[in-house]
């Protein structure tokens, strides 16, 4: 059986990761988790969510391309989409300011929780470059292999997607810009909205709106912002 094949993957994403599963980094790093597992390490998210981004967005509904850092490191949090966490978990800042930004720029009243499960679902790939991470320990596995596998991901929706949106907030995601076909998609950069550097464009960079503004050029649905409760 191919390493492949183990994986619970959405079809069309396994389909184009499937050489990617079979790479010797790959079977490493499903050796260093199940290890760390196997000593008592708290690993987040659970198993059964670490590709809960490319699953629940399938790669022929990608509009729209989030790229984030690393998985929340706190009990409970993480479920495998960037900026996102469970229900009945405090919104994270960053989060916070990501719905300032939505309220300034569409009029989109603020959620009271940070789920953004219905973004995935509408097509916005909620993309981290690290999928794991150990409990408290922040960028604790972003060496082991991750970043060639997401590095994978941006690249295969780059190149089998007509015209997407990628939003690359911060450094680290802007990074990957180098892995973006920017002739035929729209890629939006502004600072990161933490709250160290959210003051300083990330507040007023109007991406919401230039979003839904490129996909009905291009004639796609608009992404829903709104987010209902949870």
């Amino acid at each position: 059986m191919s390493a492949a094949e183990n994986v619970k993957l959405e079809a069309g994403w396994k389909a184009a990761l499937q050489d990617e599963f079979e790479k010797p980094y790959m079977r490493e790093l499903g050796d260093f988790l199940r290890a760390e597992k196997a000593a008592g390490k708290e690993i987040y998210p659970p198993g059964a969510l670490i590709f809960n981004a490319l699953n629940s967005t399938p790669l022929a509904q990608v509009k729209v391309v989030v790229i984030g850092q690393d998985p929340y490191h706190g009990a409970g949090q993480a479920h495998g989409l960037c900026f996102s966490v469970q229900p009945g978990v405090k919104t994270p800042p960053s989060l916070v300011n990501i719905y300032k930004e939505l309220k300034r720029d569409l009029n989109i009243d603020i959620a009271s929780h940070g789920n953004l499960q219905r973004w995935a679902e509408q097509g916005v790939l909620l993309l981290n470059t690290s999928l794991t991470v150990e409990h408290g320990i922040a960028g604790s596995h972003a060496k082991i292999g991750w970043q060639a596998f997401t590095d994978k991901v941006i690249e295969v929706v780059s190149q089998q997607q007509p015209s997407l949106v990628f939003l690359l907030w911060g450094a680290h995601a802007q990074s990957k810009e180098k892995l973006i076909d920017s002739s035929k998609h729209l890629v939006l950069k502004s600072v990161h909205p933490s709250p160290l550097s959210a003051h300083r464009g990330f507040i007023g960079n109007g991406h919401f709106s230039r979003c839904n503004k490129f996909l009905q050029q291009h004639a796609l649905s608009p992404i829903d912002w709104r987010l209902s409760e949870v």
